[in-house]
């Protein structure tokens, strides 16, 4: 049997050959692209509720309209078809399914997906479903929201509609998309929807998160034929120390727990990571975590999801240092728990317009660990990718030079991490389009395609042309 590494190879130009069945796509989230947001049924979500909500999101904007795909899917596809994607990474609208997160669907929002999928098929493109890329019905919310087990239950109900209705076409299902966002932005820190600012129900989230995905990826595998694939995506934090400092290693140690740990034990491993009861037992006794929960939570996964844009260094502080420095967004709310002694910094190098470094080493080091940690566990890049001010110029072209280092510097990455030994299946940039970039509106532009949002207009970047030349040949050129 040859390995994924034995098929990679380097050649003496710089050129990098991946292996012959790797998986090139590109992802979106239903919130950030579709628009639509009161259309055939579909009833508001957390983020329709927070984007409207004064001064949470840059310049008052919201995803009513975003890039219009609900309208514009056919010439998307298109899009996809000229750039030679092999897959194409979307997420289904749970409210638009199902508007109040129960009872039976909409059928106008699965005919939605069924059309959707089908030209993707048509066009030789596979279809990558995510059940949940953060926009909860507003209802459930108003329930009580993640923090609460019912809400896990109403998602195993909603992935088994999702499941029945498109399982006949959708071979590759992703539970949840960074449920760390989901709970401890959207709990924690209160910079993403649904604003909520308490440490307790971040951490109850985390778990009812958890349980969800255990229980959807129960629903798919009852409904979908044999061969079908089922994951989980999470942005793994490379916590790095920012001195070989004992208390800096602790402190990252403390970070890693809060960010990976809390979701890869329990998933990956059937276990909470004892540390993390410790670190946080001065919030809560983890009473929430009922009998039978993590066998529930841990299913067999076909590959592990990872997302990666940028490290994350930390020290140990005295208490008053900020955590404004994490990349997530700033608020006097930490969305670490019970981590007040961790102050995080900016790491060294250039930055893109999130403010983010670009460090290539960290996504190596990165599918390293998860190698070694995991080592029977296929990985797939689910989302890198970086945001530039992009603009068009008076010929209509948008040229984005400093995004075609980045993603070549990190495939880099990627194809060293496979000739090491990871067992990388795929990689899908993210975005396919410009987009609503959450609490940021439209200010940032990760798309491999520019969109003129007057308009609605495509431009596929310099980048996207690069892009699906490597992606066609499987060779990604030297600097």
């Amino acid at each position: 049997m040859v390995t994924a590494a034995q098929q990679s190879g380097s050649a003496i130009d710089g050129t990098r050959t991946f292996p012959k069945n790797f998986l090139w796509g590109s992802a979106t989230a239903s919130y950030q692209i579709e628009g639509a947001a009161a259309e055939d049924g579909r009833t508001p979500s957390i983020w329709d509720t927070y984007a409207r909500t004064p001064g949470r999101v840059r310049n008052g904007d919201t995803g009513d309209i975003a890039t219009d795909h609900y309208h514009r899917w056919r010439e998307d596809v298109a899009l996809m078809a000229e750039l030679g994607l092999g897959a194409y990474r979307f997420s289904l609208a749970w409210p638009r399914i199902q508007p109040t997160g129960r009872g039976p669907a909409v059928q106008k929002g699965l005919d939605f997906y069924r059309r959707l999928t089908d030209e993707l098929l048509e066009k030789g493109i596979q279809p990558v479903a995510t059940l949940y890329h953060w926009d909860l019905p507003q209802e459930l919310e108003d329930a009580g929201g993640w923090p609460e087990r019912a809400t896990a239950e109403r998602f195993a109900e909603y992935a088994a509609i999702a499941a029945d209705a498109l399982g006949d076409r959708v071979r590759t299902w992703t539970t949840l998309n960074e449920p760390w966002c989901s709970a401890f932005l959207g709990y924690g820190s209160g910079v993403h929807a649904p604003g909520r600012t308490d440490p307790v129900a971040a951490l109850r989230a985390a778990h009812h998160l958890n349980l969800a995905h255990g229980l959807a990826v129960q629903a798919v595998r009852d409904r979908t034929p044999a061969g079908t694939q089922c994951s989980v995506t999470l942005n793994i934090h490379h916590v790095r120390p920012l001195t070989t400092r004992e208390a800096d290693v602790d402190a990252a140690r403390r970070i890693d727990a809060l960010a990976n740990r809390v979701f890869t034990g329990p998933m990956l491993q059937g276990a909470y990571p004892e540390d993390l009861f410790k670190d946080t037992a001065s919030l809560t006794d983890w009473s929430f975590v009922a009998d039978g929960d993590l066998e529930r939570i841990h299913q067999p996964l076909d590959f592990l999801g990872v997302n990666y844009y940028t490290p994350t260094l930390v020290s140990e502080t005295d208490g008053s240092g900020t955590h404004n420095s994490d990349g997530h967004g700033n608020s006097p709310h930490s969305p670490w728990p019970a981590a007040d002694k961790v102050s995080f910094h900016q790491p060294p190098g250039t930055t893109t317009a999130m403010g983010w470094a670009v460090d290539a080493t960290g996504l190596y080091d990165l599918l390293r660990r998860l190698s070694q940690d995991f080592p029977r566990l296929p990985l797939v890049i689910t989302e890198n990718g970086a945001a530039f001010d992009d603009y068009a110029d008076p010929e209509g072209r948008v040229n984005d030079p400093a995004r075609i280092a980045y993603v070549r510097d990190h495939l880099a990455a990627v194809h060293r991490a496979i000739a090491d030994g990871s067992d990388v299946r795929g990689y899908f940039l993210w975005s396919l389009l410009d987009n609503f970039e959450w609490a940021h509106g439209y200010s940032k532009r990760f798309g491999a395609v520019y969109v003129d949002y007057p308009t609605g207009t495509r431009i596929p970047k310099a980048s996207a042309r690069w892009y699906a030349e490597v992606a066609r040949t499987g060779v990604l050129p030297g600097a």
